[in-house]
């Protein structure tokens, strides 16, 4: 996608509701769009929208095979919730059993290339398998969320996976989630109410502390500038 045609884009939601830009790239790109959840507090705002725009559309989760018993048992909630099926994809078992035999089960506390390593197995590989076919996808990013997020755009292209990537509450704050959570029922991840503001892997993420950014919880012994996992690298 060329630079002056993203612009166009966000010019032309700059003004708009995430509703607004969800309903017009559900339509313009039926069938070939879909949200991918992490069943954070964001992408569960995000589910409710989109059910309630296209109840047939695609919405996909990832199992990294480190996650919370709170996020399993979200997932299974959301489902029944909104009578949808949320698709899980699963890293390769093989590519993990080589990764940790080699490296060590906890293999990203050693270093931050064996974390990103960790990352890419079980969460971008599994990934690239999700957006087979796909034009456009959907994620709950903000600019408010971390210091990487901070340039982020609603409408910006995924040099790396070739699509475009729809960010509709990239201006929103963490109020404005919760104040959309509380009005419509939206059911979220129990950790949330245990000071977990970001949730991720259970090895990988803890409760933060007071006056803490939100996402210090996550990959919290490294900098914040190494905080991302790969799935929203900027690339321009």
């Amino acid at each position: 996608m060329n630079k002056e045609l993203l612009a166009n884009l966000n010019k032309k939601f700059a003004q708009s509701t995430p509703t607004e830009a969800l309903t017009w790239f559900l339509s313009e790109y039926s069938g070939k769009i879909a949200l991918a959840s992490s069943m954070g507090a964001e992408d569960q705002v995000l589910t409710d929208m989109v059910v309630k725009i296209n109840p047939a559309a695609k919405i996909f989760t990832l199992d990294t095979g480190r996650l919370f018993y709170e996020t399993y048992e979200l997932i299974e909630k959301t489902s029944l919730r909104y009578k949808v099926k949320i698709d899980v994809y699963f890293p390769d078992p093989s590519k993990v059993e080589t990764m940790v035999n080699e490296k060590g089960i906890n293999l990203f506390f050693q270093s931050v290339e064996n974390r990103k390593q960790c990352c890419h197995v079980r969460k971008i590989e599994p990934l690239k398998r999700a957006f087979s076919g796909l034009d456009v996808w959907i994620c709950g990013l903000r600019r408010e969320q971390s210091t990487t997020r901070t340039q982020n755009e609603m409408v910006e292209w995924d040099e790396a996976n070739g699509l475009i990537k729809l960010n509709p509450l990239i201006d929103w704050t963490e109020q404005q989630v919760w104040d959309y959570i509380k009005e419509y029922n939206v059911p979220y991840n129990a950790l949330h109410d245990k000071g977990f503001p970001s949730i991720g892997c259970q090895p990988c993420t803890r409760a933060i502390f007071p006056g803490e950014d939100v996402r210090a919880g996550r990959w919290w012994w490294e900098n914040p500038e190494t905080k991302e996992c790969g799935l929203h690298n900027r690339k321009s």
